[in-house]
């Protein structure tokens, strides 16, 4: 096997010790590391002699050591001092508390260092600069071209990093393999796409991205890797949608042969039908009706009716004598779903089961509703015809696939409350039919929002008790974090905000907390309890974004809340108005950013998702579509979702490519490797 596909896992070694820790920058096998590209660039590719150094410079020096040494000051901590010579003059280098480095380097040796010049008393001195040691063949003088080195004297890569893997580190892995796999860089892309899209070759891209002369080639390479990471994700959606298409059902479903049932069921329904779902459900039972399995993306906002949907779909599918699957991301989410189907679906007689970790009974079903356990083994069906997957964005690809293979070529309706810009979702779910509830329940009341500055706060907490001692309202408080982040100090973590607003605001009322590190057990009986009215207030960690249903629950207020994206802001906010009472959101704010609070206003002004997932692409960028960086997740590496002009070209390029991909081999490989690794978690 090529070395860039093997696993850092399977390498052992060094690279064993470091695997969990990579894991989390994404980071799995050696070509990974090629695309972990640099967050920004430092600027050392100054060269100056040491007579010619100025106060605040910062600037690369070459020259030998003539001393180093550790030196330990009256509070005990110990300095790294080194004496540096060059042709012009000496300068003082010093470190702080890192010991091993009068271990690394040594009196004699030839080193380049990079950093800012510091005045200190009469002298110049260098603080705490990069280094690195030049071999001894090497002439430090030399002209320094900046193939010889790569932590000092050019444009120095800068990298995410993680708890044990720092930058120098990552930097050392990336050099070394560009310089030994060259032959593994094949270019894929076709000649004449790259040379239409005036692009860069494959492998000049991979190395310019991470060792660039100047900026302009750094410009130059992320279009070309943004260019293959759209095309590919496209391409391969649209062969997989092929291979989907290919795949005939003997079996279509009957319509008119039942819709006099299915009439009567949505005449039992205590509401009406929206135009949204009627027309969702006409595009399902056309899927349906072919002789080819359905795959179909349900997108709408919370509360917009996609359960009823999916209910009424399973409910046609036993009909035509077929077994469902409703799995869901969390057990309070299941368990929702669980008591939504069998109310809808029970007095019908079809038998609804639920299966999650805290239940593991094996029962004869129509209908199996759970979370990840339903794709378990000890799982019987007898003729599975239709899988609903909710948040489908919350699984990874292996489960949504163990769940197709579990019956022969299942329908399946994937569901998402996440609002996806149409952009996004053509891109990301390219292997997808798409539909949208565009449309809430009638006589759902928009839920007013306002922006609440922290001079306010009070006045808000007043404004609430008020509402709960004269309406009996239920109030939301949800913060960002369980514990208090050192990065993010700013931000209210639910235990302590929990512990102060019960002792110091709220005190003559029932609070309660809830967040993901209780037991599921735990967390069903405190919404239970919240449901039933027995606590007024339940603070909470995000883990009210999925599957809350508190219908008397008509006040969220969510801290810190430009921490947050809109998208996730407006599921939170979904969470109250579930009933015909004015429901209120208030998104408490420190900030005072111009930008933040603009972007923070737009939620006064719409309860529109899909226009505030657009607003937050173009203002903060697609790793906040789905949230917060501590639970969003971003599908994109290099590209980015708000590049319309890129996603435009790829996309036309994919649909030109993929009806004769076997004219391109090397590209053909690719995309079938893309799809393979489609079958593990993502």
């Amino acid at each position: 096997m090529p070395l860039l596909k093997s696993s850092i896992e399977a390498a052992g070694g060094i690279y064993k010790r470091y695997a969990a820790s990579l894991e989390k920058l994404g980071i799995v096998n050696f070509e990974d590391f090629l695309f972990h590209i640099p967050f920004r660039y430092d600027d050392y590719s100054i060269i100056s002699k040491i007579n010619q150094l100025q106060p605040g410079e910062v600037v690369t020096i070459r020259g030998k050591v003539i001393d180093i040494k550790n030196q330990y000051t009256r509070r005990h901590f110990v300095l790294q001092t080194a004496k540096i010579e060059d042709e012009t003059g000496i300068i003082e280098i010093v470190w702080f508390n890192q010991p091993y480095i009068a271990k690394t380097i040594s009196k004699g040796d030839f080193i380049s260092l990079s950093g800012k010049i510091e005045q200190k008393l009469n002298k110049l001195v260098m603080q705490s600069p990069d280094y690195e040691i030049v071999p001894q063949k090497r002439d430090p003088a030399s002209d320094g071209r900046t193939s010889n080195f790569i932590h000092t004297g050019r444009l120095v890569p800068v990298y995410n990093e993680t708890r044990g893997v720092s930058s120098k580190w990552l930097r050392r892995q990336v050099f070394k393999l560009l310089n030994e796999n060259k032959n593994e860089l094949v270019d894929f892309l076709p000649k004449e796409i790259v040379s239409k899209h005036k692009l860069q070759e494959f492998s000049q891209a991979i190395q310019k991205a991470h060792f660039p002369d100047n900026l302009g080639e750094v410009t130059s390479a992320i279009k070309r890797l943004s260019f293959d990471e759209l095309f590919l994700m496209q391409a391969s959606a649209n062969v997989r949608k092929e291979e989907w298409d290919k795949e005939l059902k003997s079996n279509p479903f009957e319509i008119k042969k039942f819709k006099t049932k299915i009439d009567t069921l949505t005449k039992t329904l205590p509401f009406t039908l929206t135009h949204a779902q009627t027309r969702t459900l006409e595009e399902v039972f056309s899927d349906l009706a072919l002789k080819k399995p359905m795959n179909r993306l349900l997108e709408g906002d919370v509360g917009s009716g996609k359960t009823i949907v999916a209910g009424i779909s399973m409910y046609l599918a036993h009909l035509n004598g077929f077994q469902s699957i409703l799995m869901a991301p969390t057990e309070i989410l299941a368990n929702q779903h669980y008591k939504t189907i069998s109310n809808l679906l029970s007095p019908f007689g079809l038998k609804i089961s639920l299966r999650t970790s805290a239940n593991k009974k094996n029962e004869i079903f129509d209908i199996l509703v759970g979370t990840h356990a339903v794709i378990s083994e000890s799982v019987k069906l007898t003729k599975l015809g239709f899988v609903v997957i909710d948040e489908q964005q919350r699984f990874g690809v292996e489960q949504r696939t163990i769940l197709r293979k579990k019956g022969d070529n299942p329908h399946v309706l994937t569901m998402t409350a996440t609002p996806i810009p149409r952009t996004i979702a053509l891109t990301m779910y390219g292997d997808l039919d798409l539909s949208i509830l565009d449309e809430m329940p009638r006589g759902r009341k928009e839920i007013k929002t306002w922006l609440v500055p922290n001079v306010k706060r009070n006045n808000a907490y007043d404004w609430i008790k008020k509402q709960i001692d004269a309406n009996k309202s239920q109030v939301f408080i949800v913060c960002p974090f369980i514990e208090e982040s050192e990065s993010l100090s700013s931000v209210k973590a639910a235990a302590k905000e929990f512990d102060d607003l019960q002792k110091n605001v709220f005190e003559k009322y029932k609070l309660a907390l809830i967040h993901g590190k209780l037991k599921s057990k735990e967390k069903n009986e405190i919404l239970q309890n919240f449901k039933e009215e027995k606590c007024d207030i339940l603070i909470a960690t995000p883990v009210v974004e999925v599957g809350i249903d508190i219908p008397n629950a008509d006040i969220i207020i969510i801290e810190a809340s430009e921490r947050f994206g809109l998208s996730q802001l407006h599921q939170l906010r979904g969470r109250v108005g579930r009933n015909d009472r004015q429901a209120y959101c208030l998104l408490f704010t420190e900030s005072s950013n111009p930008l933040t609070q603009q972007r923070l206003k737009a939620m006064e002004k719409t309860n529109i998702g899909a226009e505030l997932a657009e607003l937050d692409l173009r203002m903060r960028g697609p790793g906040e579509i789905y949230g917060t960086r501590q639970s969003g997740r971003n599908f994109l590496k290099i590209a980015s979702f708000s590049d319309f002009d890129l996603i435009k070209q790829t996309k036309e390029e994919a649909g030109r490519i993929t009806p004769m991909l076997s004219k391109y081999p090397k590209l053909l490989e690719k995309i079938k490797e893309i799809n393979i690794k489609q079958v593990s978690p993502d």
